[in-house]
């Protein structure tokens, strides 16, 4: 689908093409990073046993079986949360171990947290003790809505994990997903978390396909980074808080994939790799909102870069 509307481009000259540095990026990893991410970079980079995150992340739980204590950086405060908790189930998932007791203590958890209709708010409500906001606009602070639905109940159908909640969870993301016209990137981000492993795949696959004619029509991805300038940013956004083919399509088995030509990608993932920083980390696009969560986030920014282009078999020198 994305060939029609992405044909018609005016090829720009481009710059050699950067090769990111994984030495650079796990030196700023030792340097930088919490624990739970030195262990995750190790997992991923440097054949780190799996048991060593799980151990790093149980400093996070709660007796409710939900997490805290700023495991997602964005939220403060030791009270138990679904995106600290969505953050712990990307780590189980990350190294294979998304399901157990574990997990049905997290869904327990999420259940008590979600609206009546099986939604999961972004930040529960004033008094649980947590700060902050998580990334992009959202919709009603304490509503039931995608943004923090779909990526945890796509994570639980892909480890075939099943639980009562997860029933009224998912009509929630069919329902969300077929009522947008008008959206923001982590929405659709969210969106296809929640497709890109929903068990009816023929439904998946219509919903995606017009999800992307959606982003191509409402300029929600940048197509040719040297032309940022020009580039609109959603309302309520950081002034360069853009997001680009890699940002819905993660790996290229993800359905988000068929929204962009191959040139398209290969333009986006050229801009990934380019933008590793002197440090030897990814920079933090997002608003930022105090220091110390701007620092916490960017080892787990650095590690879904170097995971992204090496998903797509990009060189990792």
């Amino acid at each position: 689908m994305a060939e029609s509307g992405a044909s018609a481009l005016t090829p720009t000259p481009r710059a050699p093409v950067s090769h990111p540095s994984l030495a650079r990026a796990e030196q700023f990893v030792w340097r930088t990073a919490r624990v739970l991410e030195q262990r995750l970079f190790a997992y991923h980079f440097r054949g780190g046993d799996a048991a060593h995150v799980e151990t790093a992340l149980d400093a996070y739980r709660n007796e409710d079986g939900g997490y805290g204590h700023g495991l997602e950086p964005d939220l403060r405060g030791p009270a138990s949360g679904p995106a600290h908790t969505a953050r712990a189930l990307r780590v189980l998932d990350a190294v294979g171990r998304c399901g157990g007791q574990r997990v049905e203590r997290m869904c327990r958890f999420l259940t008590s947290a979600s609206t009546p209709d099986g939604a999961l708010p972004a930040v529960r409500s004033a008094g649980s003790g947590d700060a902050g906001a998580p990334a992009g606009p959202a919709g009603g602070a304490h509503a039931g809505e995608l943004l923090a639905t779909g990526p945890v109940v796509g994570l639980l159908h892909r480890n075939e994990v099943w639980h009562a909640w997860l029933f009224r969870a998912t009509d929630f993301c069919w329902r969300a997903i077929g009522a947008l016209e008008h959206s923001h990137p982590y929405e659709v981000e969210a969106a296809v978390a929640f497709l890109d492993s929903a068990p009816d795949r023929p439904r998946a696959e219509a919903a995606a396909d017009r999800l992307g004619r959606l982003v191509r029509e409402q300029r929600l991805a940048v197509l040719d980074p040297d032309d940022l300038g020009t580039h609109p940013v959603p309302p309520g956004y950081a002034p360069r808080e853009h997001h680009f083919p890699h940002d819905y399509a993660r790996h290229p088995h993800s359905l988000a994939r068929a929204w962009f030509t191959d040139a398209e990608m290969s333009r986006s993932l050229d801009f990934l790799a380019a933008a590793q920083e002197d440090d030897g980390g990814w920079p933090l696009r997002r608003a930022r909102r105090a220091p110390a969560p701007a620092l916490e986030a960017r080892p787990a920014v650095t590690l879904e870069a170097l995971r992204t282009l090496r998903a797509y078999g990009r060189a990792l020198g």
